[in-house]
């Protein structure tokens, strides 16, 4: 009876700790039953190049959902700063440029939401979602006012080529963007785990109140996590345009909220915020990756993705909340 109960703890532990992998390698099972014959070590190293924009969009959005808040402006974040990118690029001919004015804009609209929501104490669901129409609308405005359709890289640049390997391109078979995408989690987990700040975000997803009387400044730390969050916001869209090579404001980006607050959630970071992992994070992005592999593999109509999308988004918060509702029903029954 002991070895049963000490059998059943283990796998609760296990489960509790690393159900992200477990679900991921589920997931993965499938695709590779389903593809069979068909799999190649290009074809596993395509899950997490097709991860990266989004997985690193994902690491943000969690840093955010672990103090409580959520950002729904994220795709028209990356419309908006890949926009501007392209033009930058087109203007001088230099990626270290693009990228550092990514970075910058990333910033400058992380600090927008901050400041609205740490100073101003207004709801994040609020005022993430009116930026979201915001940027987005700003971005389709700068294209139009150039009589363009789209931003498009100029192919003649010098740099053009070297800005193409850096989105295409692989290192002993690893794509350079899985590469960024590992140093981008090491940076993130470590940030998370091992710094004082880290631990702040913990405490205010936690318990507020507690967080603000031991002394933290709430109201800061709240801008700083915006911040942080549009610094990545402002890598993937440089590494967006890598790899595409140009930025439709229509549709870049579109849906990516929901599909990083998936990733957030299949990774096992609670919505009340205070709990989870940012490396889970990574391991729900690359899940919902996956999926889309598995419908093209199975050949259905990919209009049914989003559905199949959102059902497992809907599971994965169920199993989240199974616990809080296995305390409740024990205690009505003790009561």
């Amino acid at each position: 009876m002991k070895e049963t109960n000490k059998g059943a703890t283990f796998v609760k532990e296990v489960w509790h700790k690393y159900n992200f992998i477990l679900i991921f390698l589920a997931i993965f099972a499938v695709f590779l039953i389903i593809n069979g014959g068909a799999t190649t070590m290009t074809t596993v190293m395509n899950i997490p190049r097709h991860s990266t924009v989004i997985g690193i969009i994902a690491l943000g959005m969690g840093l955010i959902i672990l103090t409580g808040d959520i950002d729904l402006s994220v795709g028209s974040q990356l419309a908006l700063v890949g926009g501007l990118t392209v033009m930058v690029f087109n203007s001088t001919n230099s990626i270290l440029t693009a990228l550092v004015f990514a970075i910058f804009m990333g910033v400058v609209l992380g600090l927008i939401n901050g400041i609205l929501v740490g100073l101003v104490k207004m709801p994040a669901f609020i005022v993430t979602l009116a930026t979201m129409l915001m940027f987005r609308s700003i971005a389709q405005t700068v294209m139009n006012n150039h009589n363009w359709t789209i931003y498009q890289l100029d192919a003649s640049l010098s740099q053009w080529k070297p800005l193409w390997v850096i989105g295409n391109s692989s290192v002993l078979r690893v794509p350079i963007l899985v590469l960024i995408l590992i140093g981008v989690v090491a940076v993130m987990t470590y940030l998370s785990t091992s710094t004082k700040f880290g631990k702040k975000v913990y405490a205010i997803g936690s318990n507020e109140r507690a967080a603000q009387l031991s002394g933290i400044n709430v109201s800061l730390s709240r801008v700083m996590v915006f911040v942080i969050a549009g610094v990545l916001i402002g890598i993937a869209s440089f590494l967006y345009v890598a790899n595409v090579g140009s930025v439709d404001p229509a549709t870049s980006g579109k849906s990516y909220e929901l599909y990083a607050i998936a990733g957030v959630v299949i990774g096992g970071i609670s919505m009340s915020g205070g709990k989870g992992r940012i490396l889970g994070i990574v391991f729900g992005s690359m899940s919902f990756t996956i999926i889309d592999k598995v419908i093209n593999a199975l050949g259905m109509n990919p209009l049914i993705n989003d559905t199949i999308k959102g059902a497992i988004l809907l599971l994965a918060i169920a199993v989240q909340m199974l616990p809080i509702i296995t305390q409740k029903l024990r205690k009505a029954k003790n009561t």
